[in-house]
């Protein structure tokens, strides 16, 4: 039996725009540094250890798509190289202040992402 939530999603990331694929990746990041942050908490190192990779995995997906003809381009890698930096010290310290900054940091980037998304949709209203 096919699980509908499953579904929903594989549909939802089938039929969404780059813009959208970007929002979900930043929502994605701040998912599993939430789980890394609660796993810390836990003392639940594996499960720490699990999400702080995928949150290393989205950022490095990020890096990977920048489009450097655009000086903004560097400005963001210098941020990501940042965070991967500090995903890799809050890994091998289990430290949660560190994952909190981190989370706080990709708030902030989603955030602006959506104003972004806004002005770029409906830039009339703006």
């Amino acid at each position: 039996m096919n699980n509908p939530y499953a579904q929903y999603t594989t549909n939802k990331i089938a039929t969404a725009s780059p813009a959208e694929l970007t929002l979900m990746l930043y929502e994605g990041a701040i998912k599993f540094g939430n789980i890394a942050i609660m796993a810390i908490e836990q003392n639940d190192v594996e499960k720490a250890h699990v999400n702080i990779k995928k949150v290393q995995r989205i950022i490095n997906e990020f890096r990977v798509t920048l489009d450097h003809k655009y000086p903004v381009a560097e400005h963001f890698d210098s941020i990501y190289t940042y965070l991967l930096r500090r995903l890799f010290e809050a890994n091998m310290n289990k430290d949660k202040a560190i994952m909190e900054e981190v989370v706080e940091h990709l708030r902030s980037m989603r955030d602006t992402w959506k104003e972004v998304m806004k002005r770029t949709v409906h830039p009339q209203i703006y």
